[in-house]
């Protein structure tokens, strides 16, 4: 899993590296962000930092021309719900004269096995709906970690994009140095959208996205001091807090599983029949009562959620003892606030099965079938 960083959080990465970003202030309520574009001056941008994209789209980004503009878009937007999540904090930014808006960043593409610097002359937009839409607006260029991006790989791939001349090197350069966080920092991603080619042809990060593999955060204090900080609500905070690895999704269906592969697996199914994933929810190795209460205890508090489906499989905690668990877990609760199935697999899979408690859980022979039951449930619900 990741560890995504803020924006405002990111931007300061950015700029310690080198990186020119507008200049900004982080606010928390309506009077900081008054006292902040004092400072900073019209046109100001107040932006939601939350981790969910399109937020201009979704009204979590305003520009402000003067002061009533700017008390009306922090009035709007902190405390506003984005997409699932509740907006505490927003980042009062200098806005920025801009001519042009480009792509710039850096992933892992497994088919690959290999991270792949993407530049394209598309910025401002989801450069998802870019390489669905019109793929070819994108060039890529793979790279070998044993020796890192080349300087006459990061000019290819620029002018492959398209980039304008006279800012071409600027943005190879850009491109160099997000290469250089993302080795250095254990990225899983990192990326600028947009890079602003401003009226003096100056080019400028407006945005920052930069995500760090978790398992890698002992090599990083200082990205692990950012970690209580980067949760975006009191879920989060718990998952991180229980050991599990958890994504917020805008679903109704609840999704608990022992592993990331059958976590995923069990995502798709549940989009395949026509329902929406609420969360992934991976509780680890084993699934003994305590880790499954506090998995349901997660589930159950999301409003969101109104159906559950555990996928576990039993390996090294069999089948039997994932049952046991099961029970002993939906019979701490006074009452089970939403319907839940349970498939199991794996080690004595049918025995758990037969242990399950059918007063407290639905029980279902598949994947599939467990699926389509509780996408059924939350579509009941719904209704």
């Amino acid at each position: 899993m990741v560890m995504k960083l803020h924006e405002y959080q990111a931007k300061d990465i950015f700029a310690e590296a080198g990186i020119p970003v507008p200049e900004s202030r982080l606010a928390s309520s309506v009077e900081e962000v008054m006292e902040a574009v004092e400072e900073i001056g019209y046109p100001a941008a107040i932006k939601a930092q939350v981790h969910v994209g399109g937020r201009g789209k979704a009204g979590g980004i305003k520009i402000a021309m003067n002061e009533d503009e700017a008390r009306q878009a922090a009035e709007d937007i902190l405390g506003m719900d984005l997409k699932g999540y509740t907006v505490e904090r927003v980042l009062v930014e200098a806005g920025v004269d801009f001519e042009n808006e480009l792509y710039v960043g850096i992933t892992m593409d497994r088919s690959e096995g290999k991270p792949v610097a993407m530049v394209s002359t598309e910025g401002g937009v989801n450069i998802e709906e870019v390489a669905e839409e019109t793929p070819e607006a994108i060039a890529r260029e793979h790279i070998d970690p044993a020796f890192g991006l080349h300087p006459y790989q990061a000019r290819k791939v620029v002018f492959e994009a398209g980039i304008p001349r006279d800012v071409a090197f600027d943005v190879a350069s850009f491109l160099t140095t997000l290469y250089d966080l993302y080795e250095s920092n254990d990225a899983s991603d990192i990326e600028i959208n947009p890079v602003m080619i401003t009226s003096d042809r100056d080019i400028v990060a407006a945005d920052a996205v930069m995500n760090i593999d978790d398992d890698a955060l002992f090599r990083h204090d200082d990205l692990a001091a950012m970690e209580e900080d980067s949760y975006e609500d009191e879920l989060e905070a718990k998952a991180g807090e229980y050991g599990f690895d958890y994504v917020r999704l805008s679903g109704n269906v609840g999704i608990i599983g022992n592993g990331a592969g059958l976590v995923m697996t069990t995502l798709d199914l549940v989009d395949y029949f026509g329902g929406e994933p609420a969360n992934f929810l991976d509780i680890g190795g084993g699934a003994k009562a305590e880790r499954v209460a506090n998995a349901l205890d997660m589930v159950f508090s999301d409003e969101n959620v109104d159906s559950v489906v555990f996928n576990i499989f039993g390996g090294i905690t069999r089948g039997d003892e994932v049952a046991k668990g099961i029970n002993e877990a939906l019979e701490s609760f006074d009452e089970i606030p939403k319907p839940v199935v349970v498939r199991l697999a794996g080690t004595n899979a049918e025995e758990g099965m037969e242990i399950l408690n059918t007063d407290l859980v639905q029980v279902e022979g598949t994947l599939e079938d467990a699926v389509q039951r509780a996408v059924g449930n939350a579509q009941e619900v719904s209704q």
